[in-house]
C-alpha cells in the first residue's frame, strides 16, 4: 500500500467493454472531502478532427493503409496515431465493421482461445491486420497514458496511483492479463478493482457522510451492473465494526456475457425482419453496421423520451440487388417491446436461465450467454447465494438472499424502462417472501461511477474514505491427480485442494504443510484449476474428492515444464503448496520442495491452443 504524499493523483481507469474512462484526484489538494475529475480525452471523432469526450470508445479500427494520411491521425502527441482508437475507431467502423475490433476485454476473459493471438477483428479478410485481445486493451490503456502525460508532462501517468477496474468475475488469468497490460504501457503503481466494488465507492463519494444514513447494519446491497458487454451481479453486507458502519462485500456473480451489445444485435435483426417483409435482404456485413446504427438509436431513444423515431441508414456497395443505400427508422415502441420484455422480462425468484443444447459444430466466438433475460440471471444469483450472509446477521429461509437496498450502475439501466422493470421484479420475489420492498440507492452517474469510484478508492488506500472489505471474490482449488491404477477408458480421478480460501485479503498468503504431494519436474505437465463463488468455508488444505457441478467451475488449464534444477526430466519431487494474493488482487502458486525447499512458481499464463 501506498503512503500517503508518494503520488500527485490517484488515477481510476474504467476500462470498459464499451468505453474507458479515466477519472482522477489530487492527493496534495487540501479541500475536504478531496474533488474528484473526470479527465476529457482528446481523440479523433474523424480524420483530422480531434475532439474531447469523458468517454473513450472501445474500439480499434485497422484502416487500409491509403484510407487515412499520416496527417489524418495526427494527435496532439503524435504526428500520426499507430492505432486508430476511441470516437473514430467507432464511426468508421460502422461503416465498414469488417475492419472493426470490438469487445476486447470479454475476449480478454475468454479462456477457451489464446488470448495473446493475433485474430482480430474475427473473420475479417486476410487483408485486415490482425491483433490480439491482449494488444487491443494496450492500445485502449496507451491512449489514455499519452492523453494524460500530454495534458501533466510534470506528473506522468507512469509515476502516479492507478486502479483500473475489472469485473468481479475476472479470472486469475484475465487478472494477469490485465495488470500486464497495463505494465506494458508503464504503469507501475497498479492496483485492480471490482467494477461493482468501484460503482459503490462511487455512491458512497458522492453521499459523503450522509450513506451512513441510507443504510444501517443488517442491509444487504444488491449491485447490478449492466454495461455494454457484460452483467455483473455482487453483493455488499453493512456489519458493524467497532460502533462503526462497515462495508463487506460477500458474494459475486459469473461472468455473463450478456449486455448492450445483445440489445442492439436484437435490435438490428428487429429491423432486418421489417427490411425483409419489404423485401429487402441485407447480407452479413450491412447487418453488423446495422447492428451500429441501433446502437446509436437506441441510445436517442432511451434518453430523451421526446423522440419516438430515429432514422437508420444501411450503407450499400451498389449492387444491383440493393440498388441505393437503404433507409428505415427505430421506433420508441420497437425498443420497448425488443428489449423491456427481451432482456428483463417477468420471472419468477424460481425462474432459471434456458440453456438450449449446443450444435456440435460451432463458429469461434465468444461465449454469450444462451438465455438473453437478465431478471432470470438474477434469479438463480441470489438463489445460489441463499447463504452469503450467514455468520454475519440471519435472514428467512426462503430459498434465496433477499437484498434490503439496490444499486444500479452501466449505461444499460440510464433508461428508466430498464431499470423500473428490473427495480419492480425484484421487489416482486421480495413481496412474495414477505419481505420488505429493497430501496433504490441513487446518486451516482452510471456512466461514470465506476472510473470515479476508481479514483476515490485510490485515495482510500491513502487513508481518506471509506474501505469495502472483502477479499477474493472465489476460492480458489488445484486439481490432485490421484494415484488410482489405470482403468481402461477412464481418466484418473481428479481432486481439489483448497489453495486460497473465498475472502483472502490482498498481500495475504497461506501454506499447506501438512499435505505433500508429488510434482514432476522436467517434462510438461498441465494443472487444472478452479474456482467457487459459493464454497465460502473451506479453508486453505481443504481437499475434495467430490463436488456438486455448480459448486466448482474450471478454470483454463496451465500447461508448463517446471525446471528439474539438477534432478532427472519426470522426476516426482516431494512438494507442499503454498499460495498468495498479490497487491493487485491476482494469484500466485508455489510448489515448495520438502527436500531443499526450493520453490516453483506456477504463473498463471494463458496456454497456447
Amino acid at each position: 500500500m501506498s503512503e500517503a504524499g508518494s503520488f500527485r493523483y490517484a488515477i481510476g481507469i474504467d476500462l470498459g467493454t464499451t468505453n474507458c474512462v479515466l477519472s482522477y484526484v489530487d492527493i496534495e489538494s487540501d479541500a475536504d472531502p478531496p474533488v474528484h475529475e473526470v479527465f476529457a480525452v482528446p481523440q479523433l471523432a474523424s480524420p483530422g478532427l480531434i475532439e474531447e469526450h469523458v468517454q473513450l470508445p472501445s474500439f480499434l479500427y485497422q484502416a487500409h493503409e491509403s484510407e487515412l494520411s499520416p496527417s489524418d491521425r495526427a494527435l496532439p502527441w503524435t504526428e500520426s496515431a499507430d492505432h486508430l482508437v476511441g470516437c473514430i475507431a467507432r464511426n468508421l467502423g460502422g461503416k465498414t465493421p469488417l475492419r472493426l475490433i470490438a469487445s476486447a476485454k470479454s475476449w480478454l476473459c475468454h479462456g477457451g482461445v489464446d488470448r495473446r493471438s493475433d485474430f482480430l477483428p474475427l473473420e475479417s479478410p486476410e487483408e485486415v491486420v490482425k491483433v490480439s485481445p491482449f494488444q487491443a486493451t494496450m492500445c485502449y490503456l496507451q491512449h489514455l497514458r499519452d492523453a494524460w502525460n500530454n495534458a501533466y508532462p510534470d506528473d506522468l501517468m507512469q509515476h502516479q496511483d492507478v486502479t483500473i477496474t475489472i469485473p468481479a468475475s475476472f479470472d486469475p488469468a484475465a487478472r494477469e492479463l490485465t495488470a500486464e497490460a497495463a505494465k506494458a504501457v508503464g504503469i507501475e503503481h497498479l492496483t485492480l478493482l471490482e467494477e461493482p466494488q468501484a460503482a459503490v465507492y462511487s455512491w458512497v463519494k458522492e453521499l459523503g457522510e450522509a450513506w451512513r444514513e441510507q443504510l444501517q447494519v443488517g442491509d444487504i446491497v444488491l449491485v447490478v451492473d449492466v454495461g455494454g458487454g457484460t452483467t455483473d451481479l455482487s453483493l455488499v453486507a453493512v456489519t458493524d465494526e467497532e460502533g462503526n458502519l462497515a462495508l463487506n462485500r460477500i458474494a459475486v456473480g459469473d461472468h455473463i456475457l450478456l449486455g448492450g451489445d445483445n440489445m442492439d444485435l436484437a435490435l438490428a435483426y428487429r429491423v432486418n425482419t421489417k427490411l425483409s417483409a419489404e423485401g429487402k435482404q441485407l447480407q452479413p456485413w450491412q447487418i453488423q453496421a446495422l447492428t451500429h446504427g441501433c446502437r446509436d438509436a437506441k441510445e436517442q431513444l432511451l434518453a430523451d423520451t421526446d423522440i419516438d423515431a430515429v432514422p437508420l441508414v444501411v450503407p450499400s456497395r451498389g449492387s444491383k440487388l440493393m440498388g441505393s443505400t437503404l433507409r428505415t427508422e427505430l421506433t420508441r415502441q420497437e425498443v420497448a417491446e425488443s428489449l423491456v420484455d427481451g432482456f428483463f422480462p417477468q420471472a419468477s425468484i424460481e425462474d432459471r436461465p434456458v440453456q438450449q443444447p449446443r450444435g456440435a459444430l460451432t463458429q469461434m466466438g465468444l461465449p454469450y450467454a444462451q438465455d438473453a433475460g437478465i431478471t432470470r440471471h438474477l434469479a438463480a444469483f441470489l438463489g445460489r447465494q441463499a447463504g452469503a450472509a450467514d455468520g454475519l446477521f440471519e435472514q428467512s429461509d426462503s430459498g434465496f438472499i433477499r437484498p434490503t437496498a439496490i444499486l444500479f450502475n452501466g449505461g444499460v439501466l440510464k433508461a428508466p424502462s430498464l431499470s423500473q422493470r428490473l427495480l419492480s421484479v425484484i421487489n416482486g420475489w421480495l413481496g412474495d417472501a414477505g419481505a420488505d420492498s429493497a430501496r433504490l440507492l441513487e446518486g451516482a452517474d452510471l456512466d461514470l461511477a465506476v472510473a470515479k469510484g476508481a479514483s476515490y478508492f485510490g485515495s482510500v488506500r491513502m487513508g481518506k474514505g471509506v474501505r469495502i472489505r472483502g477479499g477474493i471474490a472465489s476460492g480458489y482449488y488445484v486439481g490432485i491427480e490421484s494415484s488410482m491404477p489405470a482403468v481402461p477408458g477412464m481418466p484418473p480421478q481428479m481432486q481439489a485442494l483448497c489453495v486460497a480460501p473465498f475472502g483472502l485479503e490482498e498481500g495475504s498468503a497461506v501454506e499447506v504443510k501438512d499435505r505433500t504431494f508429488g510434482l514432476v519436474v522436467g517434462e510438461p505437465v498441465r494443472f487444472q484449476f478452479y474456482g467457487s463463488a459459493v464454497r465460502r468455508d473451506d479453508p486453505a488444505g481443504t481437499l475434495l474428492d467430490f463436488w456438486q457441478p455448480d459448486e466448482l467451475e474450471s478454470l483454463p488449464d496451465i500447461e508448463v515444464t517446471l525446471s528439474a534444477e539438477g534432478r532427472s526430466a519426470g522426476e516426482v519431487v516431494p512438494i507442499y503448496l503454498a499460495a498468495k494474493i498479490t497487491e493487485i488482487g491476482t494469484l500466485q502458486l508455489e510448489a515448495v520442495s520438502q527436500e531443499d525447499g526450493h520453490r516453483w512458481h506456477v504463473e498463471f499464463e494463458v496456454r497456447d491452443r
